[in-house]
């Protein structure tokens, strides 16, 4: 086995457990046993090593990705272990065990494993209803496509496999795209392997069928994929709805779990304002943007919203939420869909004057890396003063962030900016978060990625019309 030796001083965020490891923290690689240096640019991507500090001590397993800035992910820190299958099981069963609570709430959505915060860098799965999707972003996840994919049939075996490993992040540890349905009989990286558009590769096997699982009502030994996994999943969330998801064809894993919370959150808040208040008899009106199969929207008419206006650039995504509507059989005529950009459609109802009891605000990330740090800490703070002066006073702002480097503490000064040029005045109510299948590893910040608050806004103060505030940021 390969080790890699760490500069001096550099072991830190190891010793705290942190499970990344950048290029200029090593200082050269040797061999295990006999000591004798070794030659870094012959050692192969996804290859399991050694990392040990300046003085030789064990500091944890981890995989190598020489294309990465992210050079070395920890797998392990416990140096009696073995990374086989036997550990990759282990670590998947503990992740899926810990996730028993959603299923006892009513969730059919559920995310089975969250990378760094299940300890599995660079892995995501998430199961709806019987089809389990899984993303692999990292060589060392890479590395052990068999193991992880025989695990989840082996601990999940009421469940189809497809496979979402096509981010343009895997680029940047040069690996292969990849998407579509896993055979758990005949399992390999070179069937279904896809182009920068998502094509399919000529000369990969696409995976078209696979063993139907039992149950019980027989028909034919093998399932074909669309069978298997529709264009369309609707899936329980919290026993109240049915949320559509696209696992072929979505965002990511083809849904955002992440906000189940936030979203159980908005139908609570229809509710109470429906109760409540005397503007709202026949049900607070709500603005939905970035609202892509429309989650948000469907709780929001579950509790009771008089008018729901979901806004997104996607006309296949807003389809979804159609089609989410009259599944859950909820009334269309409560519902807008509006196919715009968001920032263009938040000025057009500014410079018209119009209000809405609730305005939900949940954006893509704006913030990729540190250099365009200012420039997202700007579309986070406009589109707040948009959103801000588009709620009725003794309304709500449901706002969120799911930029990993976007603090709580900054995106809070940043809203504050933002209530100062949008010329209200504005409290928080509470914070919103990642559902509670995203856990945080606390050696690991950057898994507490979404930020949300919901706030309060109130009367109009006297600042002069049209002030910009410089960023401090």
């Amino acid at each position: 086995m390969i080790s890699f030796v760490l500069h001096q001083g550099r072991e830190k965020s190891l010793l705290r457990r942190h499970p990344w490891i950048f290029s200029k923290a090593v200082s050269h690689a040797q061999d295990s046993k006999t000591g004798q240096p070794a030659d870094m640019d012959k050692v192969k991507s996804g290859t399991l090593c050694k990392v040990v500090s300046s003085d030789g001590k064990f500091l944890c397993y981890a995989h190598w990705s020489p294309s990465s800035q992210i050079v070395l992910r920890a797998i392990s820190f416990n140096e009696e272990d073995r990374i086989d299958y036997d550990f990759v099981k282990e670590r998947l069963r503990a992740a899926i065990a810990r996730r028993a609570p959603l299923v006892a709430r009513g969730d059919h959505g559920i995310r089975l494993v969250a990378a760094e915060g299940d300890f599995m860098p660079g892995l995501i799965v998430d199961r709806f209803n019987n089809v389990i999707c899984a993303a692999l972003s990292s060589a060392g996840m890479e590395a052990l496509y068999e193991h992880i994919f025989r695990a989840l049939h082996e601990l999940e075996p009421d469940c189809y496999l497809y496979e979402r490993s096509d981010a343009k992040s895997r680029r940047k540890e040069n690996l292969p795209l990849r998407a579509g349905l896993v055979d758990p009989e005949d399992l390999s990286r070179a069937y279904n392997l896809r182009d920068g558009q998502g094509n399919a590769l000529k000369d990969s096997r696409q995976i078209s069928r696979v063993r139907r699982i039992d149950d019980g009502e027989g028909g034919s030994e093998f399932i074909e994929l669309d069978e298997a996994v529709p264009d369309t999943l609707f899936v329980q969330e919290r026993g109240l709805v049915h949320i559509p998801i696209d696992v072929k064809n979505g965002h990511k894993t083809g849904g955002y779990l992440d906000q189940r919370q936030s979203r159980y959150h908005t139908y609570e808040l229809c509710r109470t304002f429906k109760t409540m208040s005397e503007n709202c008899k026949k049900g607070p009106s709500v603005l939905n943007c970035f609202s892509y199969t429309g989650g948000f929207g469907l709780l929001a008419l579950k509790g009771g919203a008089g008018a729901v206006y979901n806004v997104d650039v996607s006309e296949h995504a807003l389809n979804a939420a159609r089609e989410g509507v009259v599944e859950n059989h909820l009334d269309p005529g409560r519902c807008k869909f509006i196919k715009k950009d968001v920032f263009e459609y938040l000025r057009e109802q500014v410079a018209a004057g119009t209000k809405f009891d609730i305005v939900i605000l949940d954006p893509p990330k704006f913030i990729e890396n540190r250099s365009n740090l200012n420039s997202g800490c700007r579309g986070y703070q406009d589109i707040n003063r948009l959103g801000m002066q588009l709620v009725r006073p003794g309304g709500r702002l449901l706002t969120f962030s799911c930029s990993g480097l976007m603090t709580e503490e900054l995106f809070q000064k940043i809203i504050a900016d933002a209530a100062l040029e949008a010329k209200v005045e504005a409290q928080i109510v509470t914070t919103l978060r990642q559902d509670i299948d995203h856990l945080v590893s606390l050696p690991c910040p950057e898994t507490f990625y979404l930020k949300g608050f919901e706030i309060l806004i109130n009367w109009p103060h006297g600042r002069s019309p049209g002030l910009r505030l410089q960023l401090p940021y």
